[in-house]
């Protein structure tokens, strides 16, 4: 008889393909050979030891690690994992990065442990499991991370200890290839007063820290500033911490370039230049509205460029990969092939006038944008020698580019997925284009694909499509059971073996986690709890009620089952995110819609009834929230102060730090769309505007008049704007029992449970075939 170990080993080599993986279609780009780890293989391996004792250091010494770039094919990471001794795993790696991720994925696959933003479960068995060589190998050159909105959303306000974890995550996940955005500003302070520039000049020019990243893309200026002079210090401090350690565990860095974008004031100190004002992006004012750009055909802008990327590179170091992105949300000012051509053109060389060996890369997000015909498209991407420039198909999960550009004319592409907007948690994910897609743009007709990656706008939400897409970054086929793996996946994540707890993640795969439909989901179109509320709010549902609150009784069942569930950190992560989004539909699929329904029969007594239901629902859900740390607004803010160095920058962070979830601008330019469903945040800030909204309308059904949603939005703004001004201090630690207010609810709002699978399952959008299934570039052009 086979034993246990046996037997899993078995199940791992079968349902992971932890073998030798050759890649037939490699896209062998020569151009690209020089992109790899700067630092030794003894740095290396002894990055991934010290890695491996900040999680588990009472069993580190178990752990043999050895990088040696000649197990593996070229350019691409491979890894081996072999029991060597009783009790002793030797790892082995082409790099840090292919070593640390053979140690998670032992961790994960032979230890049922789990590490993620929401918690970590990492309960190892007191016998290292017995393991025969095996060995995996990365179809493709390179795992890239973060968006260029993801150093706003998520990253604002960390500290060396938070991006310390942050980098081990990425080296243990298999990423290779993340930006390193940080001190840029510093950077471009210096060139700036070596241009001439005053001061003031360029305050009037930074974004806040919370606004960096689209003040960064020309989207707008100032706004959330000035950057105070602490600021840059600090930050030039912990990119070389950042750089450091990515570079130790070799993690090749993408720092950022010249995209175009200069301070009003070049207008005064170069007035021959050919310098554009741009169009307004977001309804801001005209102090913060429309970013200058200077023309890529004029002198200037290599100039600039050039000196930029030198002085980073006298302040950093490089590894020769850079990112830049001209248009952003915006459209070009001409549709001339020429001019498309010289501007990006003029990108590469001021790259390559400071670092011959430069490589762009660009955010492939602007070819969402009409504008973009095959003509535009060429145009611009051939104005860089073909494999000088890496193209990120952001959205290429549920808006694939490469399929309608001859995989992006022959310039190497990483296929993406994108899958979160504005850092918002609701539940979302497009499992199977997950599953489906990386292999067919491999498979895909002359295909340049060099890599995956993550390009989500925010963390900390949806740990589940995150751990399912790195693993595809090690495969060239889809997982062709997700059974099997989901039931991997919860053994992982709660170190329990829980029928139940697999049982509601197939509901939730099949729901929440599996929309086909081709829409990108968002909360601002898909909660109305944490949006500005109306009498037309039709949140975006494309999955049946009743599935999430079948999961939502599965989980609470299981914990009944496996009293042990109730400890894991990470399964009251999971519980309080599934009783959330059921409560949220329950708010809109039964009592918003029965207080439209009272509104419109003139009964301003079933609107207070159904108000008031309303605004204890928003208690009852702050109460769970803020059981859990992860669901906490008070960390976020408190992040924010304690990188002030005095009370004015302590003051500042914050108003940055409430602005961006709330208002997103002066006067709301961007409403709601970084808005979050924390503890703190429900009753502090949201309640307070429904509270209006319902007052207003039950005014207005009293009295048989047509509810006024300007007169509504004037009044409410005052009560949202005093919120982001307010000095509150909120909770940093968790209170309450997770498991037992999630029992509660579950009990007082299952009545209300009929009436919205009712309202809603009805409605909800019918599911079709993965928009990548099947695609080949002739099916794209025939329609």
């Amino acid at each position: 008889m086979k034993t246990f170990w046996s037997l899993l080993v078995a199940v791992f080599l079968t349902v992971y393909i932890l073998v030798p993986c050759t890649s037939t279609s490699l896209n062998d780009f020569k151009t690209l050979d020089h992109l790899k780890p700067s630092t030794s293989a003894d740095t290396q391996a002894q990055t991934v030891r010290e890695m491996i004792k900040r999680f588990i250091p009472e069993r580190a010494s178990h752990f043999k690690v050895v990088v040696d770039p000649t197990i593996g094919p070229p350019n691409q990471d491979t890894f081996e994992i072999e029991t060597t001794n009783v009790n002793e795993t030797t790892i082995r790696g082409t790099s840090g990065v292919a070593a640390a991720s053979g140690f998670y994925q032992y961790l994960n696959k032979f230890c049922y442990c789990h590490v993620s933003w929401s918690g970590d479960q990492l309960n190892i068995p007191s016998t290292l499991p017995v393991t025969p060589k095996v060995s995996m190998t990365s179809p493709n050159r390179f795992r890239y991370y973060q968006n260029v909105c993801t150093v706003s959303y998520s990253f604002a306000w960390w500290n060396w200890t938070r991006w310390e974890r942050e980098i081990d995550w990425m080296a243990m996940n298999g990423i290779n290839l993340p930006l390193a955005f940080n001190a840029q500003e510093a950077i471009w302070q210096r060139v700036f007063l070596q241009l001439g520039l005053t001061q003031q000049d360029i305050d009037h020019f930074f974004g806040g820290p919370a606004f960096l990243a689209w003040a960064r893309m020309g989207n707008m200026r100032g706004w959330g500033g000035p950057l105070p002079q602490s600021w840059h210090s600090y930050q030039v401090q912990l990119q070389h911490q950042i750089l450091q350690r990515m570079r130790d565990f070799g993690i090749i860095p993408v720092l950022p370039a010249f995209g175009g974008f200069v301070p009003k004031a070049f207008t005064r100190i170069f007035p021959e230049a050919n310098i554009t004002r741009l169009s307004d992006w977001g309804h801001f004012n005209d102090t913060y509205c429309c970013s200058y750009l200077v023309s890529p055909t004029d002198p200037l802008f290599q100039k600039v460029g050039q000196q930029f990327v030198k002085e980073y590179i006298k302040e950093f170091g490089t590894d020769h990969i850079y990112n830049a992105d001209m248009f952003n949300e915006m459209s070009p000012p001409s549709r001339d092939p020429s001019y498309l051509s010289s501007a990006s053109k003029a990108v590469h060389d001021a790259m390559v006038a400071a670092d011959p060996q430069a490589i762009w890369l660009m955010q492939g997000w602007l070819f969402q944008n009409g504008f973009w015909g095959p003509h535009e498209t060429k145009a611009y991407l051939r104005g860089v020698p073909l494999g000088k420039m890496i193209v990120l198909d952001l959205f290429a999960e549920v808006h694939p580019i490469y399929v309608k550009t001859e995989s992006f004319y022959g310039q190497p592409f990483i296929w993406c997925m994108l899958h979160n907007f504005g850092g918002n948690i609701e539940m979302y994910g497009v499992i199977d284009s997950v599953n489906q897609g990386p292999a067919q743009a491999q498979s895909f007709t002359n295909s340049s694909m060099v890599g995956t990656g993550l390009t989500p706008e925010g963390i900390n939400q949806n740990y589940v499509m995150y751990d399912f897409m790195n693993q595809m970054g090690w495969t060239n086929q889809p997982v062709d059971d997700l059974e099997s793996w989901l039931k991997d996946y919860a053994h992982s994540r709660y170190g329990i073996q829980s029928h139940g707890a697999v049982t509601s993640w197939g509901y939730l795969i099949k729901s929440v986690y599996n929309c086909t439909d081709g829409r990108k989901d968002h909360a601002k179109s898909s909660c109305i709890l944490i949006t500005r509320p109306s009498l037309k709010m039709q949140p975006d549902i494309w999955y049946k009620v009743k599935d999430v609150i079948d999961a939502w009784q599965h989980m609470l069942d299981a914990t009944k089952q496996e009293k042990l569930l109730e400890q894991s950190e990470t399964f009251r992560y999971d519980l309080i995110d599934v009783s959330r989004q059921v409560i949220e539909n329950v708010a809109y699929c039964s009592l918003y819609k029965k207080m439209q329904e009272d509104y419109n029969n003139f009964d301003a007594t079933g609107v207070q009834q159904q108000g008031e239901q309303l605004l204890e629902l928003f208690d009852d859900l702050d109460e769970l929230l803020s059981s859990n740390q992860h669901f906490l607004l008070g960390p976020w803010i408190n992040a924010a102060k304690s990188l002030g160095t005095n009370q004015k920058e302590k003051d500042l962070y914050e108003y940055n730090a409430r602005n961006q979830i709330t208002l997103w601008g002066p006067s709301g330019e961007i409403l709601d769309y970084a808005n979050k469903m924390w503890g703190g945040l429900m009753k502090s800030y949201y309640k307070s505007r429904w509270q209006v909204f319902i007052n207003m309308l039950v005014n207005s059904t009293s009295h048989h008049h047509k509810f006024d949603q300007k007169a509504f939005e004037k009044a409410v703004f005052p009560v949202e704007s005093s919120w982001t001004f307010e000095k509150t201090v909120y909770p940093i630690t968790p209170q309450g029992d997770a498991v037992a207010l999630s029992q509660q609810l579950l009990t007082k709002y299952q009545p209300l449970f009929d009436d919205a699978v009712h309202n809603c399952d009805k409605t909800a959008r019918k599911m079709e075939p993965s928009i990548t299934s099947g695609i080949s570039s002739d099916d794209y052009l025939q329609t």
